[in-house]
């Protein structure tokens, strides 16, 4: 448990007065990046800039412990850098409230939200949260917790229709409204999170989904910085770092960048004075993380974990690997964005040297985790361009086969994976149903889901993607990639 006067002198600690924070921001998705990157921010701003934005956090799915942990100890929690000279540990104290919902009970989480105070919701639920069409950035209707707060908009189970509940008894109570604010990595997050908001609300009541289009705002943000999942490991060396046990610790890289649609309709916190960029327009930032960073992250997760790779760093340590992620970052990434004014080759030289760290133990098979959520947004788009633009992708093609490879769900050695996905139920029925190639493909391309309709019927994409399952299948993660990399 966190004691503030018993922390070792070189840990940084709250130096503002915690009495005086107001919880203006309910934070939903208190996870580990949340924790080591938002809140990391609003310390800062109280630090160093007297700022009194303080946090709401709640947990809606999952999360029970993170939860009671920080109840535990004062709502504190610590976030260690992992540097080349060493971890560098601050703790966290604008957390004000802390809520489960199923600990706590809706109608405690509810009355957080229409809190007068509360200018922002904010997001980090990953993209599965949503309750959309990843391939459409529509909303679920299909989905089982969105059909249940269709049918019973008072008690919602789904992020939306929380959102939601949470917007209507602030309207009936004559609040402000406050903005909507998604800080998980999909393309255009802010219109993800406004498409199932507004046609939830439809569902339910037309006007209503009026009035939430004229008075709400839903802002779109990039947010960057690894953070690995909290291991065993990781807690020991917080509890050397601190001189005592923190359950609610986190580790991340130093690294820490976070751009921001300015477009806020009840005010916000003052981001630009600790590193943040506010923007007109995050799209293309979004854009360049997604497919560069994030796009290249698969790719090393779904090979790398096929080669036998634990870590992101071990990847690095294959030459062909490194030279695999920079191609796809530069050669066939680069070419399909809208950004201006920014040294992309710089920037592809930085993200391989933060995959380098080998302090950061970022696991493959964590990166590897939801595909279906996170195809669409970090290889399919880029590839649609392609296509549109007659250019060829083999290494995109490569990651798509890899991911097919990789929900297979028996590796290299005869070893089953552990698939983790919200699919992934029909990945297995499409995997059980069909025999390994072709077959096996089709039966994966036709999610349209994940694939939408054109692509499964597009020869320049199937062709190139049947080539490189081949490859993996014959040859094995490391040698195909190999043979990619070889004539480049």
């Amino acid at each position: 448990m966190l004691l503030l006067n018993k922390l070792p002198s070189n840990v940084v600690r709250p130096t503002y007065d915690r009495s005086r924070l107001k919880t203006r921001i309910a934070h939903i998705g208190f996870g580990a990046f949340h924790r080591a990157h938002q809140a990391v921010a609003a310390d800062r701003l109280a630090s160093e800039h007297a700022s009194d934005w303080g946090y709401v956090e709640i947990n809606l799915v999952g999360g029970e412990q993170q939860i009671a942990d920080i109840k535990q100890q004062d709502h504190l929690w610590s976030v260690s850098e992992m540097a080349a000279d060493g971890w560098h540990t601050r703790v966290v104290g604008v957390a004000t409230q802390a809520l489960h919902v199923s600990i706590d009970g809706l109608e405690a989480v509810l009355d957080a939200l229409s809190d007068p105070d509360i200018a922002i919701v904010s997001i980090t639920v990953t993209e599965k949260g949503y309750c959309h069409h990843p391939a459409s950035g529509q909303l679920n209707t299909g989905h089982e917790m969105i059909q249940h707060d269709i049918r019973h908009p008072e008690t919602p189970r789904s992020l939306p229709g929380v959102i939601l509940a949470a917007i209507k008894r602030r309207r009936e109570r004559g609040l402000p409204p406050f903005s909507v604010m998604s800080c998980d990595n999909m393309p255009e997050n802010g219109h993800v999170t406004r498409n199932v908001i507004l046609q939830l609300a439809a569902e339910q009541d037309e006007e209503l989904a009026t009035w939430i289009a004229a008075h709400l705002s839903f802002p779109s943000t990039m947010v960057d910085r690894i953070v690995p999942a909290v291991t065993s490991e990781t807690l020991a060396q917080l509890t050397e770092q601190l001189g005592m046990a923190d359950p609610a610790g986190v580790a991340c890289e130093p690294f820490f960048q976070w751009v921001i649609e300015d477009n806020f309709v009840s005010g916000r916190p003052q981001w630009e004075r600790v590193g943040a960029e506010l923007v007109s327009d995050v799209l293309p930032y979004e854009e360049m993380k997604l497919r560069m960073l994030n796009g290249s992250h698969s790719l090393l997760a779904y090979l790398g974990y096929l080669a036998g790779y634990d870590h992101i760093s071990d990847c690095m340590q294959d030459d062909n690997f490194v030279r695999a992620a920079r191609h796809l970052m530069l050669a066939e990434q680069a070419p399909t964005l809208r950004t201006t004014d920014i040294d992309l080759e710089a920037y592809a030289d930085a993200l391989i040297q933060r995959y380098r760290n080998p302090a950061l133990k970022h696991r493959t098979w964590q990166i590897a985790m939801d595909g279906t959520q996170k195809l669409p947004q970090r290889w399919l788009d880029s590839i649609r361009w392609h296509l549109n633009n007659g250019s060829d992708f083999p290494m995109l093609a490569l990651g798509v086969a890899g991911w097919m490879r990789y929900v297979g769900g028996i590796d290299e050695q005869g070893k089953p994976i552990d698939i983790s996905d919200p699919l992934k139920d029909l990945l297995a029925q499409r995997v059980a149903q069909t025999a390994d190639g072709g077959e096996r493909i089709d039966a994966l391309l036709s999610i349209e889901a994940v694939f939408g309709t054109q692509l499964a019927h597009n020869p320049r994409f199937v062709e190139p993607v049947s080539t490189a399952y081949a490859a993996l299948t014959d040859q094995g993660a490391k040698a195909a990639v190999s043979a990619a990399v070889k004539p480049l």
